[in-house]
């Protein structure tokens, strides 16, 4: 960065030493010959002159690292000394423009007397050119400098000018050796032609420097910077995409779109690797990427019912999804925060089941098992391929119940036959100021005492919920089921 600033600034200093020397010379025989074409030639170089120094100026602030003032640094400093390089030229195009038609129409009486100095000092402006606007050229793109490069194209425009200048001195030479008297207005005409080269060349240098200064981004640079994060993994779409310049530098912001199961990790990686996409295709640019959940076109119903678990913060295992002729079942293990009571954890399993029921098509009933942060079930064991009435379950249910002394009552039992052996699944009706501890407690001995009891069992899911009329009492059982 320290060898790039001197760079910068030792072409900037050597294109204000030429042009300082450009423009004495150009004075003192514009002067001597009453050329209007050199003296509009010499105010071109004095404005250069002027311009190169708010260039050094420009490129020396702008490499000064972000503060508190500039958060994203000074590069705009170039910008702006463009734009006041293009109004000092536009001004003194105006004046050439005037003093020519003057000359034209109204005084042309005045005598030019070209000299060899006058061929001198415009062929020798010709080379300097040259050889300035080839390493202002070389530096503006090896630093990506706006303000070098406007540099630049100012002064190859110079090279055509002087060119016509030099055109115009000849042919007022002609007119006086070959008594063609309408030739002495070339230098007029000249005088004309390198005000419009210049006006042109304010043109391109105003609106480049307004469009940065106003953070006008091209098509083609947005383009770009999404096209580049589209294609890292894990990215599903790219969405209000913000690109700015400020000098040589390049800001580029976003959102991305993620697959919702993502963890924050992933996530975090899938940001850094497109802002490593596009600085690949920007080097050294400033990127910020934002990025956003949302749901795969081609996301399972388990990923799905994942994801919606995630965002109202509880922790889902062992999801199953199964199929009916009337839709969807889908069961789950939802884990809860241990210090609450069954009232306050059957509220959170209820909000869950009603956001899947309303966020997913096509699910017909949610059922979940309670238990606590960290109390996930071992893998249920297999089984064979017995089947057993519902009138079985129901009696074994009551046992335990008496057994153990609690309260409770078993309803909504469904069975299914799977490759695995019967899976069996039921609400439980519990007392519902039990701490959810103890309530997953009860459900867990239930569970494993149904499994020593009926081996074919592979798997068995627990929805445990209070007692309706919250006094413990039991609730008429549902009418049983199977499938």
């Amino acid at each position: 960065m320290h060898s790039g600033h001197h760079e910068k600034t030792q072409v900037a200093l050597a294109s204000l030493l030429a042009a300082a020397f450009l423009t004495a010379g150009k004075f003192i025989v514009g002067i001597l010959t009453n050329s209007l074409g050199i003296i509009s030639e010499a105010l071109h170089s004095g404005l250069d002159l002027v311009a190169t120094g708010m260039t050094l100026w420009a490129v020396r602030i702008a490499d000064r690292p972000a503060d508190e003032e500039h958060r994203y640094g000074h590069g705009k400093f170039e910008n702006l000394s463009a734009l006041g390089e293009t109004v000092l030229l536009l001004i003194v195009c105006l004046w050439v423009v005037y003093e020519a038609i003057q000359r034209l129409f109204f005084r042309a009486e005045i005598e030019i007397t070209p000299s060899v100095w006058a061929f001198a000092v415009v062929i020798t402006s010709v080379i300097v050119d040259i050889w300035r606007a080839h390493h202002l050229h070389e530096a503006a793109e090896k630093y990506a400098s706006q303000a070098l490069e406007a540099d630049a194209l100012h002064f190859s425009s110079d090279i055509w000018s002087s060119l016509v200048v030099l055109l115009g001195l000849i042919c007022v030479l002609f007119a006086k050796q070959l008594d063609w008297p309408w030739l002495i207005h070339a230098d007029a005409i000249a005088a004309l032609v390198v005000a419009g080269l210049v006006s042109i060349v304010c043109l391109r240098l105003g609106i480049r420097a307004v469009d940065a200064l106003t953070d006008r981004t091209s098509r083609s640079l947005t383009t770009l910077v999404g096209d580049s994060a589209a294609r890292v993994a894990g990215v599903e779409a790219v969405r209000d995409i913000r690109v700015r310049h400020s000098g040589a530098g390049i800001f580029a912001d976003m959102t991305v779109l993620v697959p919702r199961e993502l963890g924050l990790a992933q996530a975090h990686e899938v940001a850094t690797n497109v802002t490593t996409a596009i600085q690949n295709q920007l080097p050294g640019a400033d990127v910020v990427v934002h990025v956003e959940p949302v749901a795969r076109q081609d996301e399972d119903l388990i990923t799905a019912v994942r994801a919606l678990a995630a965002s109202l913060g509880l922790a889902v295992h062992d999801v199953q999804v199964f199929s009916g002729p009337e839709g969807n079942t889908v069961e789950l293990h939802v884990e809860v925060n241990p210090e609450l009571n069954l009232d306050q954890a059957h509220d959170l399993a209820s909000r869950l089941e009603s956001t899947i029921k309303s966020d997913l098509p096509g699910i017909e009933s949610v059922l979940t098992h309670i238990e606590p942060d960290g109390a996930a079930s071992p893998e249920n064991r297999k089984a064979g391929e017995a089947r057993v009435g519902l009138e079985s379950f129901h009696r074994a249910i009551a046992d335990f119940g008496q057994v153990s002394g609690t309260s409770m009552n078993g309803h909504q039992l469904v069975t299914r036959q799977t490759p695995q052996g019967v899976s069996l699944t039921f609400h439980l009706h519990l007392d519902g100021n039990l701490p959810i501890g103890k309530a997953h407690e009860i459900s867990r001995n239930l569970e494993s005492y149904l499994h020593r009891r009926f081996p074919e069992l592979s798997r068995i899911v627990i929805h445990i919920e209070p007692h309706p009329s919250g006094d413990g009492t039991s609730s008429p059982e549902d009418q049983p089921s199977s499938a």
